[in-house]
């Protein structure tokens, strides 16, 4: 009975660490003002299927249409936030996001940053892909850089903070203020220096979205609901003067991320993510040679 309690209170903290991250030390969402949807942002389509209720926006997705929104800026850096909440059950097919773009302004040739959680059958959670497309390496041929996580928690029980900082140095994932993806700006060819809008959306996306499409949206659940909260977009937009300085997601001015950030990122990386595109040999990685160093 001793060796047993003895063993459990050696494994305890071991278990018990790897359930949760460690602190970050370091709450950037905290640097940054919340914003009411209409300060900042407009319908893009769906009108229909958004509801605006004490600064807080529903979207959802039936047989008929889904609907996104975008902000009315563009920024060419910053930080760019929301709380979500996803709905639980059978959600496969169903792609609920919160990314920049510059579509719109470069059709056919456009940069993009992804936060985007994939819809699940009953009972396997969510997956958020994280992914950043360069100069139209999203349109037609498709050349994703996609990083893909399990959650640590259930992101249908609670609203949750999802964040991209994009300097003209990195750009950085947070969920909850972790950090749990850095991508360094390595080349001018691999990283988005273009100016770009933020988006919402909600879609369907049955031909990959869930195990490459296997599952698809099944419209007897309808509809698929979405909960966004506590926007917030702060930073250089596209008009701000030369000497508008990029936010940083650590304590240091210059960028980066502090040890305790980088300590935290990489328990969530250990025990939480589930692909990495630069670890996948079936990739063709001259194509994505910021994989290479």
């Amino acid at each position: 009975m001793a060796l047993f309690l003895f063993v459990i209170l050696v494994l305890m903290p071991s278990l018990t660490n790897a359930y949760w991250p460690p602190s970050p030390g370091y709450w950037p969402s905290s640097k940054f003002q919340s914003m009411s949807f209409y300060k900042g942002f407009t319908n893009l389509w769906g009108p229909q299927h958004q509801r605006l209720e004490q600064n807080g926006l529903t979207i959802w997705l039936d047989r008929t249409s889904g609907s996104g929104f975008k902000s009315v800026r563009p920024f060419r850096s910053g930080y760019f936030g929301a709380s979500i909440k996803l709905q639980p059950g059978y959600t496969a097919g169903v792609i609920t996001a919160f990314y920049l773009s510059n579509s719109e302004a470069h059709p056919g040739y456009h940069d993009e940053v992804d936060i985007e959680f994939l819809g699940t059958t009953f009972g396997k959670p969510y997956t958020l892909q994280t992914n950043v497309y360069i100069r139209g390496s999203g349109d037609g041929k498709i050349i994703g850089r996609e990083v893909k996580f399990h959650l640590w928690f259930d992101p249908t029980k609670g609203f949750h903070h999802y964040a991209i900082l994009w300097s003209p140095k990195e750009i950085i994932f947070l969920v909850d203020d972790v950090p749990i993806r850095r991508y360094p700006r390595k080349s001018d060819t691999t990283f988005p220096i273009r100016p770009m809008w933020l988006y919402g959306s909600i879609w369907d996306a049955s031909s990959w979205a869930t195990e490459d499409g296997k599952y698809k949206a099944d419209y007897k659940y309808q509809p698929f609901v979405a909960h966004y909260t506590n926007f917030k977009a702060s930073g250089c937009t596209a008009y701000a003067p030369r000497w508008c300085r990029p936010v940083s997601a650590s304590p240091y001015g210059s960028g980066g991320l502090n040890s305790q950030q980088n300590n935290a990122m990489r328990w969530v990386q250990r025990y939480h993510m589930v692909y990495n595109y630069c670890q996948d040999s079936k990739r063709d990685h001259r194509l994505t040679p910021e994989c290479w160093g």
